[in-house]
């Protein structure tokens, strides 16, 4: 078996060449921001099956950006050196994977193997984007990295969960069997701005249906739980991941865990509405909780959150405003 590959402390691959699959999706677009402030050379490359444009539009001018119109589960070719790969490529909300399942499944193996291949090609280090969905409706909780789920793989939400895990799954073979210098991050649940109004995710719907002057939908009674990130805390945990050598899986998620119904609220608050809320029935397989335990990211990075819930609301609100009024 050949040696792993551990980069030495003092080289910062976030700080060189990167290639950001998906880059121009929401967590993509961010990380391609922080990247670019950072001083690294970065190389985008999404299919906008569900990304956009619009996303990096303000990155298209600045020095060391790239965008390249590419399928990854068709062929990834990237000439030139290559000092890390961020393999974020994927449908991720429940709207985009429900239409969209067979791709769901090619990206999350298909796509995983051809940026892997590429990263092993250019000797670069490898980070694969997972997700707290490989948890499924957990049993554990919070959950910890050595806890291995409870997913339904025949339900409408395995099309998601099992790319994840396969992913996983291939990210460490390569490790362990080609020595590529991989990590795999799980992703809990992320917001901010440039995400989708209608993607299906409750906190972006619920800002559209309150400027909107609609009913907030509810699923279930809303006392199923979740633990929701600022996406500038996550992509900060990303990179820090990124930039050391260790392996994960690594839990980046807010620990501070809300009600939906506790977020509902919040979200009429910061908007002023006064349609108030409506309960629709629950998803099948929807989650009763869900929470990181990010003790080994604490550890390992020094990483902790640091937006609170209410301050990145109000940055989230505002810009979803702003954006609502310039498509008006």
């Amino acid at each position: 078996m050949p040696t792993v590959l551990v980069r030495p402390t003092s080289s910062d691959p976030t700080r060189g060449r990167v290639v950001v699959t998906g880059g121009a999706g929401f967590l993509g677009s961010h990380l391609c921001t922080e990247l670019l402030d950072r001083g690294a050379e970065v190389v985008c490359l999404d299919s906008f099956l569900t990304g956009s444009p619009a996303n990096v539009a303000h990155l298209m001018d600045r020095r060391g950006f790239r965008l390249v119109r590419c399928d990854v589960t068709d062929f990834v070719h990237v000439p030139g050196p290559v000092d890390l790969v961020l393999h974020f490529a994927s449908p991720a909300s429940p709207v985009d994977y429900l239409q969209l399942p067979i791709e769901t499944l090619k990206v999350g193996s298909i796509g995983t193997g051809h940026a892997l291949g590429l990263a092993k090609e250019k000797g670069a280090r490898f980070v694969l984007a997972s997700t707290s969905e490989v948890y499924g409706d957990p049993q554990v909780h919070p959950q910890t990295e050595d806890y291995w789920g409870h997913v339904n793989p025949v339900g409408p939400r395995g099309v998601y969960d099992e790319a994840k895990r396969y992913g996983e799954a291939l990210t460490t073979a390569y490790r362990t069997t080609h020595g590529v210098d991989t990590a795999i991050v799980r992703i809990f649940n992320t917001y901010g701005p440039r995400m989708r109004p209608h993607d299906g995710r409750a906190i972006p719907t619920f800002i559209r249906q309150a400027l909107a002057g609609e009913p907030l939908t509810v699923a279930g009674d809303g006392s199923q739980t979740r633990s929701v990130c600022y996406v500038d805390d996550l992509v900060r945990g990303i990179l820090g991941l990124a930039a050391c050598g260790h392996p994960g899986p690594m839990n980046i998620g807010n620990p501070t865990e809300l009600t939906v119904r506790q977020i509902a609220e919040d979200v009429i608050a910061a908007t002023g509405s006064r349609a108030g809320i409506t309960f629709v029935d629950r998803p099948v397989d929807d989650p009763e909780v869900r929470r990181p335990d990010t003790t080994l990211a604490a550890r390992e990075l020094g990483w902790s959150p640091d937006v609170p819930w209410a301050d990145g609301l109000d940055r989230t609100v505002r810009w979803f405003a702003q954006a609502a009024s310039v498509s008006a």
